[in-house]
């Protein structure tokens, strides 16, 4: 469930071209995974990276997420998410 989310966030992401050289990236709707690479593939990775660490932690701290194409990780009490990010 972990993985689809990301994927289908992934297919939200945007990236430009930023004046200094390289890529800026980030996911419209989520508020904090955003990342940057010296190129558009580069910086597609280390967004992927940062989205899947941003989840990690905010699954443990139990906060709201917003739901993306249908799926949503919220399910009410850290207990459930424990066992969820667990299962990933």
């Amino acid at each position: 469930m972990i993985t689809e989310y990301v994927e289908r966030a992934m297919k939200h992401a945007t990236y430009e071209q930023v004046e200094e050289g390289g890529f800026f990236g980030h996911i419209p709707g989520l508020q904090g995974p955003w990342a940057e690479g010296a190129t558009e593939a580069e910086c597609q990775v280390n967004l992927r990276q940062v989205l899947e660490e941003w989840l990690v932690l905010a699954l443990r701290d139990d906060d709201e997420l917003p739901e993306m194409e249908g799926i949503s990780l919220n399910f009410g009490g850290k207990r459930w998410r424990k066992r969820l990010v667990a299962a990933s």
